[in-house]
């Protein structure tokens, strides 16, 4: 299935029924009062977090969802049926945007997590309700208020606990297709790798954590170059970075400058990401002799002035996987400890989360107003042009 990570909708509540205008009419009783019952509320449309779901692709394909509307009130003091709210299930981890003022609605981040993004309306009150001691016969309704409709965009980032990172061919999809069960697409080729693939690594019994295999990103990614900004910020949601390191590249580059060049993104993109906990990988060591591998890694890490961890591996021989991976649990749960006993620590982590999004938000608000701004000046120099008669084709 398709990796869609983004999509924009429009839902619209339920309007409130209308109150009824009724008089008790029977035999006998020529003048029972007044007996009109009020309207039935409108259906909201709600938000509804559901895990077994990874992907936002059916609502590109519907995007206008709407509520019923509450039932008119009857006579007999009977009130209208109220509608049923619309539940619209989405993936864990989708962020809720208002399309028209870019503020952020909700974020669900948990299973079964509830989010009312438009409200349905207020029933109308029959005239019933406005009997009094003054008024004994009311010829006075309300109308039910009209459902809320908003424009909605949807942001899926993934949920994982650690997140792959590395120049494209690096072994990324090598390294998660050996040490979980997912199957990625593997090749010889740049960008071979053109959705996130998430992959669950399981050690032990109750002892197990994901990774998320992120699209290659190049020099100027932040900025919008190959696959863009648009994977970056499934980082933002993991607790540990492993980038990934070729030690061997077909084109001879120099991997510490490779390293550099990714941690210059991230800052780019989000100061606060490029803080987050990074360890290198160096990958492809069945490339080399083993002691020509290991001092390139420790060479290649005293170049970058490297003090956090570091590990040697070949994904393709799953030499040194388990190794890695047993390290990385314990530090996960290293980290989900601290958290649990240490308010502060997990205070700290929620602001991290929180201005790694914003700043992600800010930076691709500003790529697409750079976007805007040269197709407004290539708009303007099209019109500057006098060749309005000159016929282009365009060679297939």
């Amino acid at each position: 299935m398709k990796f869609v990570d983004e999509a924009p909708i429009n839902v619209i509540a339920g309007n409130g029924g209308n109150g009824c205008m009724s008089f008790r009419r029977e035999k006998y009783i020529p003048k029972g009062g007044p007996d009109g019952g009020d309207g039935g509320d409108g259906g909201s449309v709600i938000l509804v977090a559901d895990p077994g779901l990874n992907t936002l692709v059916d609502y590109r394909y519907q995007r206008v969802f709407r509520a019923d509307s509450g039932a008119t009130g009857r006579g007999a003091n009977c009130r209208g049926r109220s509608a049923e709210d619309l539940l619209l299930p989405v993936p864990v981890g989708t962020t809720v945007m208002d399309a028209d003022t870019d503020e952020i609605i909700g974020d669900l981040t948990t299973s079964g997590e509830r989010l009312v993004v438009a409200r349905g309306g207020f029933h109308g009150l029959g005239n019933a309700r406005f009997k009094s001691s003054i008024n004994r016969a009311p010829r006075r309704t309300s109308p039910g208020s009209e459902g809320e409709t908003r424009h909605l965009r949807l942001e899926l980032k993934l949920l994982a606990d650690v997140g792959l990172l590395g120049l494209p061919n690096a072994g990324k999809s090598t390294l998660i297709h050996a040490i979980s069960a997912a199957r990625p697409k593997v090749a010889d080729y740049p960008f071979t790798t053109l959705v996130p693939n998430l992959g669950v690594v399981s050690l032990a019994h109750y002892r197990s954590f994901v990774v998320a295999d992120v699209p290659g990103v190049i020099e100027g990614a932040a900025d919008g170059a190959g696959l863009g900004i648009r994977f970056l910020r499934h980082l933002t949601r993991t607790r540990l970075l492993l980038h990934l390191v070729d030690l061997a590249p077909l084109d001879g580059g120099d991997p510490a400058d490779a390293v550099r060049t990714l941690h210059g993104e991230l800052e780019k993109f989000s100061p606060t990401l490029a803080q987050r906990d990074c360890w290198l990988v160096f990958n492809k060591a069945d490339l080399l002799p083993p002691d020509e591998a290991r001092a390139r890694a420790t060479a290649i890490a005293d170049a970058l002035g490297w003090d956090a961890p570091w590990y040697l591996i070949s994904a393709a021989e799953r030499a040194g996987t388990n190794e890695l991976c047993e390290a990385v649990m314990n530090y996960l749960e290293a980290r989900a400890r601290i958290q649990t006993e240490d308010p502060e620590a997990a205070r700290h982590e929620r602001e991290m989360q929180e201005a790694m999004q914003r700043e992600a938000r800010e930076r691709i608000a500003w790529l697409q107003a750079q976007r805007t701004g040269a197709d407004d000046e290539l708009a303007d120099q099209d019109d500057d042009d006098d060749d309005h008669d000159v016929e282009v084709f365009h060679a297939p």
